[in-house]
């Protein structure tokens, strides 16, 4: 695995003068980002911040129903919750299935949100997604225009159940008092994640294809020109900002947490990464026939960065090794 020296004296100053011990509920727990918030965990060991986390997966319980929902915060007595679980599914799913990603992720969240605010969980860090940001804006995206326009039409139904995240925040707050935010990743990478062809992130995909065409003695074929741009962060850099939000960022309003604009590369440029990653010594070739969807996506860590100047994200090609 790749070393990093993740900003860690924010945290433990937090974290002495807090004093109190904190159980973290991490709900979607056993996913690629809470697999990335556990591998960072594991990296501070000694260091003692006085906390235990919980990482649930489906089998502890059926999120979508309140009762099953408000068991797990009863026997688990959480004094934060991080929210990564979610319906999420690729381009196709979120297309044919509109009306269940938006009502099921709505319910998800709002028992969520509803059992912290009953149980009184002092904080709250839920996960939304750059999707939620409008299909027509201008770049770089940033904190500020979540709710600017609307979003694309692929993924409207996940989309909009996901800013609905960013509304209650401030509800909840100024009803009750509750301190929520939420978190923007962008494309994130790393071990444990879905590998599918069909229905899985950039990267994973890449490195399946790969794998496929190096099994198989067969160009590796990447779907469209290769020329749109993504920013990648590997997952474990975001298990350490994920953590980091969760002891020290105070603000109700959402934060982009993403590598530069200055690391964005092509989907041409990841391939080859990939390929190189994986000692593939094959033809790579660009399929023109497949779209090659939005072009770009930039997100400013500006935000970020003022926050936490010191953090250092992993090289991809280090990350991709991994």
């Amino acid at each position: 695995a790749p070393t990093n020296n993740y900003t860690t004296n924010i945290d433990l100053q937090t974290a002495r003068e807090m004093g109190e011990k904190k159980k973290v509920l991490v709900t979607g727990g056993t996913g690629l980002v809470g697999k990335g918030i556990e591998e960072y965990l594991k990296s501070c060991e000694g260091e003692s911040f006085n906390e235990e986390y919980v990482f649930l997966s489906s089998k502890d319980g059926n999120l979508m129903n309140f009762d099953e929902c408000n068991s797990i915060f009863e026997e688990h007595e959480p004094t934060h919750v991080i929210h990564l679980a979610a319906k999420v599914g690729g381009l196709f799913s979120n297309l044919k299935y509109k009306v269940e990603f938006f009502r099921d992720n709505i319910r998800i969240n709002d028992n969520v949100m509803e059992c912290c605010r009953i149980h009184k969980v002092k904080k709250l860090v839920s996960c939304l997604s750059t999707c939620v940001f409008p299909d027509k804006t201008s770049y770089p995206i940033d904190e500020t225009m979540v709710h600017d326009g609307p979003p694309h039409l692929s993924n409207e139904g996940y989309a909009y159940s996901k800013r609905m995240i960013d509304v209650m925040n401030r509800c909840y707050r100024d009803q009750y008092g509750c301190k929520f935010t939420s978190i923007i990743p962008t494309n994130i990478y790393g071990k444990y994640d879905n590998f599918s062809i069909e229905d899985g992130h950039v990267l994973p995909g890449l490195i399946h294809k790969c794998f496929l065409a190096k099994k198989n003695n067969t160009a590796l074929t990447i779907w469209g020109s290769g020329s749109p741009l993504r920013q990648f962060i590997y997952n474990v850099d975001l298990g350490a900002l994920i953590v980091w939000v969760t002891r020290s960022y105070e603000s109700i309003e959402p934060i982009i947490l993403s590598v530069g604009e200055k690391d964005e590369i092509s989907i041409k440029d990841a391939a080859l990464i990939v390929a190189e990653a994986m000692d593939f010594k094959g033809e790579v070739v660009f399929d023109t026939s497949k779209s090659d969807g939005q072009y770009k996506k930039t997100a400013s860590n500006q935000k970020l960065m003022s926050l936490v100047p010191d953090f250092k994200f992993t090289p991809i090609r280090d990350g991709m090794k991994s």
